[in-house]
């Protein structure tokens, strides 16, 4: 196991390292860019060994894969939805996650609200924008997002602190930028501070751009 802990000290040094840099490139600081470690393909003791590190920002895409990891984990952790979620899964969503990362459309917002009401908390989002235009992608429309900000100050129990999106996978981290760009416009022009951009091929840029949070797995455990 101390051969699973070096790798995974060796990776996040390496990462944190290329995270500082983007930021002073940027004339940033890095304690302004939150690393949401993407734990998807790991098991509880990656995690286990991630936040004795000091990351505790953990990210999941699977309800059915990460069900477990949280209940079973029983360390400080923040829980982060990264992944499209299913409005019939918005209950499981509120009760597991500290986060919903991910919130593509009204009626699942309107349902993840109404799971909250119930449960008695106030669950931190982000709305995902789809700023490349690729129809596989989920998220609303650029143009969307100021009349989605109005129906949505209605729902009490959430709290829209930013916005996240996905960039094409491109072999050019480069050709990411004006995508990068174009959310902190959005973000700054509605008025809300985060921004969940970037990952293990191009969360360099994203730091560049911006991002005050970075979702990456690879990086991190291979």
């Amino acid at each position: 196991m101390s051969g699973l802990r070096e790798k995974i000290g060796r990776n996040l040094e390496s990462v944190l390292q290329r995270i500082e840099q983007a930021a002073q490139r940027a004339g940033r600081s890095a304690q302004d860019v939150r690393l949401v470690a993407v734990t998807k393909t790991v098991g509880i003791e990656e995690v286990r060994i991630l936040c004795e590190m000091g990351v505790t920002d953990l990210g999941e895409n699977r309800l059915e894969v990460a069900a477990p990891k949280i209940e079973n984990f029983e360390g400080e952790a923040i829980w982060h939805m990264i992944g499209s979620i299913q409005r019939r899964k918005a209950r499981d969503v509120a009760a597991l996650f500290d986060r919903a990362d991910s919130i593509d459309r009204l009626e699942l917002a309107e349902a993840l609200n109404r799971r909250c009401e119930a449960l008695g908390k106030r669950l931190p989002v982000l709305l995902e924008v789809n700023v490349s235009g690729e129809t596989q992608k989920h998220g609303f429309r650029p143009e969307e997002l100021g009349s989605t900000l109005e129906a949505m100050a209605a729902l009490e129990h959430l709290d829209v602190q930013g916005t996240m999106t996905m960039a094409p996978f491109v072999a050019d981290p480069e050709l990411t930028r004006p995508v990068f760009a174009s959310l902190r416009e959005l973000t700054e022009k509605a008025g809300l501070t985060e921004l969940s951009m970037g990952m293990t091929n191009d969360f360099e840029v994203a730091v560049e751009e911006g991002a005050t949070q970075v979702r990456i797995g690879t990086a991190l455990f291979e």
